[in-house]
Formats: structure tokens, sequence, C-alpha cells
């Protein structure tokens, strides 16, 4: 289990080392090939900045050999406002006396229909962790709804149990995010005092439980702005290594949520600005040339248009934030305000202007790492 991994190492010493990096690591990183936890240090750390340039660079050049020059697209789904947790830096939290929403059969088609009409073959269903109204039971129902509609299914709700995680799978599910919000312990507990996600060693176990179970894909995260998105991002490569050997049939992605305004929400304790962001998006492609960067639409229309060319291969487009958002329930609460809120015909065309081409749909369930030996003959 990665929570045994991780008490190897100490947040602040960690922090201090990358922080200590020089120029010279920085050049020793940016010749090398094979990049170690030790490069990825160097390269998130201010030593780098100036250097993004020859890191923008090479991340552009690793990215079109690894992925060509393709953009995913992906759109969420939000089938529930309503959550048990508190956590203080988010709409749906437990104390905020706000309407609470969770989608009905009728209502979740309504909604699949309409996103359908748009292209999308991949869509992320997100609730809020309440085991009353968005409990197991809903979630696979809804992914058995949703099942003929698309070809890649992705969820990000409340961590589960690995038998739970098996049942999904089975029904269809490809992909779980679950992101650690932030690695540091003592944050952690002051992010989130009550509620089941203050468990933090459940929380940080997820990822075992999902390698366990055969999911196809894992998305790690850390929610930039709840502390030193240095030493946090570390933390998640340290996470990310650690899958990658014991988990190896399993593809992994890394997205880049900014801290972003709600009713009542928490300014960032750590701001992380435009040029540091897509350093670190930099130094994540040139740490791994594999895994998957996804970028949310609570990044500007600009940031998310330069990002395309930089090591970027996933992007939601046309998200809306809110359960029944497309048409159901178009003012119900949104858990956090999005930036780009261009159509997305308007993002097809800006990825096509950039020389790119977007993917609705990237794989078939034919190429599962699930399938078994017998499978695999019969094929």
């Amino acid at each position: 289990m990665f929570s045994i991994e991780i008490d190897k190492y100490n947040w602040d010493i960690e922090k201090q080392s990358i922080y200590s990096k020089t120029a010279t690591d920085v050049e020793i990183a940016l010749f090398k090939s094979n990049r170690t936890i030790e490069d990825f240090k160097a390269l998130v750390s201010p030593a780098a900045l100036p250097y993004l340039e020859q890191m923008a660079q090479l991340s552009r050049a690793i990215t079109q050999k690894r992925f060509g020059k393709t953009i995913q697209l992906y759109v969420p789904l939000y089938l529930s406002n309503e959550c048990r947790n508190v956590c203080t830096y988010c709409g749906f939290s437990y104390t905020n006396k706000i309407k609470r929403k969770t989608l009905t059969r009728d209502e979740l088609l309504i909604e699949v229909k309409y996103i359908k009409s748009l292209g999308f073959e991949h869509v992320l269903l997100v609730t809020g962790e309440d085991a009353v109204h968005a409990h197991f039971e809903y979630i696979l129902e809804a992914v058995k709804l949703v099942k003929p509609y698309f070809s890649h299914i992705s969820i990000e709700v409340q961590p589960l149990d690995q038998h739970e995680y098996e049942a999904l799978i089975n029904e269809g599910v490809n992909t779980v995010l679950v992101y650690q919000e932030t690695y540091n312990r003592t944050s952690y507990k002051k992010y989130h005092p009550k509620g089941k996600k203050s468990n933090y060693e459940y929380r940080l176990e997820t990822p075992d439980r999902l390698g366990k179970a055969g999911i196809y894909k894992i998305g790690l995260g850390i929610l930039l702005g709840l502390d030193d998105w240095r030493t946090d991002s570390l933390f998640t490569a340290l996470h990310l290594k650690y899958l990658e050997k014991k988990y190896w049939q399993t593809k992994y992605s890394v997205s880049f949520p900014r801290l972003r305004p709600f009713s009542g929400g928490i300014d960032p304790v750590v701001n992380i600005s435009d040029k540091e962001l897509v350093q670190l998006i930099c130094a994540w492609r040139l740490f791994n040339e594999e895994v998957e960067l996804s970028l949310s639409t609570r990044e500007t229309e600009i940031m998310r248009d330069n990002l395309i060319r930089l090591g970027i291969t996933s992007m939601s487009a046309g998200s809306k934030t809110n359960p029944g958002g497309y048409v159901v329930d178009k003012q119900s609460l949104e858990q956090f305000e999005i930036s780009d809120e261009r159509s997305v015909h308007d993002i097809v065309k800006i990825i096509k202007k950039q020389g790119y081409e977007p993917v609705w749909k990237d794989w078939d369930k034919v190429y599962s790492c699930n399938y078994n030996v017998d499978e695999l003959q019969k094929l």
C-alpha cells in the first residue's frame, strides 16, 4: 500500500530538497532521456523557471512523439451535489446551506442524450460523496444507464471498496479519478475536518484498491492552492511511480485543477501562477512520457489554447459542474465556477486551428488490459 510507502518521506525535508535545487541540477535534468525523482524536483523548482522555453519545446516534442497531435475530449456529467463531507474549499460541502439535487433516472437520460448529441464518446460521471443519495447502488445504476451511449465511462465519486470497484468495472467503468487533494497530512486534516473524506489513509489507498480490482485507468491529482504545489506534485509523482511499478497493466493520467471560486469559498493558500502551471505540466511530461495529462475548464480560454501544444493530451469541453446543468436544471448549484465557457464546437475549432485532431473515441474495449488469456485467444 502507498500509505506505507509514503512514510519513507518527510514533507518538510522533501520541500527543502526541491527549493535547494540549482540551475546546474535543472540543466542536468534537461539533458537526460530517463529522468528520476531528483530530476523532477529540479524541474518543478524555482530554479527551473528561467528554462521554461526549453522545457516547453522538449515537452511538445515528447508529447507529439508518444501521442501524436491529438487531444482527447471528454465531458463531465454531474449526477448529484449531495455530500456528507465538510471540505472547506468545495461548493458541495455539507455545511453549505444550498439546494441539493440528485438526478433521477429520467433526468439522467435527458442529460445523456443532450451531451451525446454534441458528439461525445467519453463521459465522466461525477457526484458529491454521499452514501445516502449518491450511494454505490445509485452509481452502479447510473453506469448501467449510460453504458449504451458511450464507449468510455469514467467516474469521480466517493472512494469505494475493492469489490465495489470490481462490480463497476464489470458494468463498463473504464477509468476512476481520485484526487488526494493534498498529500500533506496536517493540511489534509485542516481542509477535511468531518466526513468519510477526513480519513487520509482510506483515500490514499484508493488507487491500490483500484489496481487490485483491475481498472483500465486511474486518474491522480492534487488541488493546486491548498498547499505548496511543488511539494504536493512531488508526492503525486512518487505515488504514480509506485503505482506504475505495482499495477503495471493499468494506465494513468494526471490532472491539474487549480482552486476555483465558489460561494463562501476560501482563497488559495499558495497561488500557482500561469507561468508556474506551464512549468508544472512540462515537468510532468519530461518526467513521464506515457502518462496522460488532462486539463479542465477551470482554466481560462487563453491558457487552454496555449497548453494544447505543450503537453496536454486530454481536455473537457462545454462543461457544466452542477447536476442537470446541461438541460434539466441549469440553475442548480455548481461545485466551482468554470473559466472556459466556450461551446464544444468552439473548442473543436480551436484544436483544429492549432493543427491538432480532436479525438472523441481513442480505444475499444477489446484492447482493455482486463481481458484474460482465454478471451485474448478468441480474438
